[in-house]
């Protein structure tokens, strides 16, 4: 079968797009020319500036109206397209691909950076799980149902079953940013092992849901091209192909991380700044190298960032925080795009169908993929109940979508609507019941919020030590002690106190109170005896 991916891996046209706008003859350019082009530019700045500013401001209204921040940044784009008040036209599929690729690796770096192992690895088996399997099942089940209801609605027109499983493909994974704004926006949490287990899974299922969307644009091209089926034969190859792409994936995301450890370490930079510069050119290396290499990129990303988050290395703050900014940004610039990408009136025009797939994928396809991937687990009925509604779809799919349109797939305006309006559903009526559910199911706990702290150790490679937080929780036998008189290890340095909403300059006779958090420096050895005399848990 020939591969859609080609020479660029994951299937996007790199550098596909003209530039012919500023490579122009000199006949054409003429007297006034170069200003032209200086004043286009100017102001596609102007606007591009105005929207992730109105983006940025407008985030404020998910908090208020209990909806993600993606629908505002999506409303945002489609307010400004050709259909909206700003009526910028806007239709370059290669494009938005370019750079919803480039956009989607930098907030899998940033989710892989921020997932802390010590809290998902007594869930990574189950979260795997549902992160491959689940998203196979979803996909396959969201496709034969999409194909029944074509035959059903449509008898006289044939819609491949191929093309109704990559639609399953590009809508089968879940957004980890919409669940958790959600959360996050009501100081809501989840009880238990559920929080790392939906964070890992929303963080770790988009590398799968893209590689069955790349495998599957052939197959439906050639289908709907000819008419006919390829046969079901065709589908085992996904197995070895599956195989090959996510296990060099896994490989060389480990790879590339581990080489970024070692080089922030021993390069020594003279300029500050050049190691965020070198974090740039590892989300570029780790995602276009493994892609030549015909690995899955989407899964070296994120096992690249979940790497290096999880090791010790110069600057490991400071380009967590810059990633976590670029995260953000891209976040913005990738759902104001696919917001502009969209056609309001075409969108409505798919609501019929889009309503029926999204009601299917809500309550039975996702609900039946996870108790199937889930069965004999520990995890109560109710916790799989929560973890079958908190499915939200997020920009992951819509991105996905832009590949067939690349392709020129037949139907593929009908294909890029139908998935716009099941993530609008999905994010709007799951998006606002998650914690009503969870309340329902006893599931929710409040949110433990940390106010910013003023005072953040960095590590240069000058110093060999580390800050950690000591909680003191209620019935600790030093509460009411000062500090001098706790007994603390010699090299042990107490910075701040966090209490109730702020921190206090602790002294020696500063008493400890309950819910106190110590931020102590030290080495790993000296944290680590300071944890064994106060006798109180970490927050790493």
């Amino acid at each position: 079968m020939e591969s859609f991916s080609g020479p660029h891996g994951i299937g996007f046209p790199l550098f596909a797009f003209s530039f012919r706008k500023f490579f122009l003859s000199p006949v054409q350019i003429g007297k006034g020319g170069i200003q032209g082009i200086k004043m286009e530019l100017y102001q596609g700045l102007t606007v591009l500036a105005i929207l992730i500013l109105a983006c940025a401001c407008a985030s404020k209204l998910s908090s208020w109206i209990n909806m993600p921040v993606l629908v505002v940044f999506l409303g945002v784009g489609m307010l400004a397209g050709s259909e909206g008040i700003g009526q910028i036209p806007f239709e370059d599929p290669h494009i938005a691909n370019i750079i919803g690729s480039i956009a989607m690796a930098f907030i899998l770096f940033s989710g892989g950076f921020d997932t802390k192992w010590s809290s998902v690895k007594s869930v990574v088996g189950y979260g795997g799980i549902l992160s491959s399997i689940g998203v196979l099942l979803t996909a396959l089940f969201v496709g034969l149902f999409t194909w029944f209801f074509f035959r059903w609605q449509l008898p006289g027109r044939t819609i491949p079953l191929s093309w109704c499983l990559l639609l399953g493909s590009i809508v089968s994974s879940t957004d980890a940013a919409a669940v958790f704004s959600i959360l996050r926006s009501k100081s809501v949490s989840l009880r238990g092992k559920l929080q790392p287990l939906l964070e890992f899974e929303s963080g770790s299922n988009d590398p799968m849901a893209a590689f069955l969307t790349i495998f599957l644009i052939p197959i439906a091209i050639a289908e709907t091209k000819s008419g006919t089926s390829t046969g079901f034969s065709v589908y085992w190859q996904i197995l070895p192909s599956f195989l090959l792409r996510m296990t060099l994936g896994l490989v060389l995301g480990i790879l590339w991380g581990k080489l970024a450890v070692w080089l922030f370490n021993k390069i020594n930079f003279e300029y500050d700044g050049l190691y965020y510069v070198l974090g740039v050119a590892t989300v570029f290396l780790s995602f276009g190298c493994t892609e030549l290499c015909q690995g899955n990129g989407f899964m070296a990303i994120y096992v690249t960032g979940l790497v290096m988050g999880n090791s010790k290395f110069i600057y490991h703050n400071g380009l967590g925080r810059f990633h976590d900014g670029m995260a953000w940004l891209m976040q913005v610039v990738l759902f104001t795009m696919l917001g502009l990408l969209a056609t309001p009136s075409l969108v409505w025009d798919a609501r019929y169908i889009g309503l029926v797939v999204a009601a299917f994928l809500m309550i039975i396809a996702r609900p039946l993929a996870v108790f199937l991937c889930m069965f004999g687990s520990k995890f109560s009925y109710n916790e799989r109940l929560l973890v079958s509604w908190v499915g939200l779809r997020g920009g992951a799919p819509v991105m996905l979508a832009t590949f067939p349109w690349v392709a020129g797939l037949e139907q593929h305006m009908l294909m890029f609507h139908i998935v716009f309006f099941i993530v609008l559903t999905s994010v709007v009526l799951q998006g606002m019941t998650i914690m009503p559910v969870a309340k329902a199911l006893h599931l929710d706990l409040p949110l433990r919020i940390h106010p910013r702290v003023p005072l953040e150790f960095e590590n240069t490679g000058n110093l060999d030590g580390d800050t950690r937080e000591f909680e003191v929780l209620p019935g600790a036998p030093f509460i009411g002690r000062t500090l001098a008189t706790l007994g603390l290890p010699a090299g042990a340095l107490v910075l701040l106190i966090r209490r109730g909403g702020g921190f206090i300059v602790p002294h020696g006779n500063t008493e400890i109170m309950v819910n106190d958090a110590l931020m102590i420096l030290g080495s790993p050895e000296i944290l680590a005896k300071t944890g064994k005399v106060l006798g109180v848990p970490s927050e790493d």
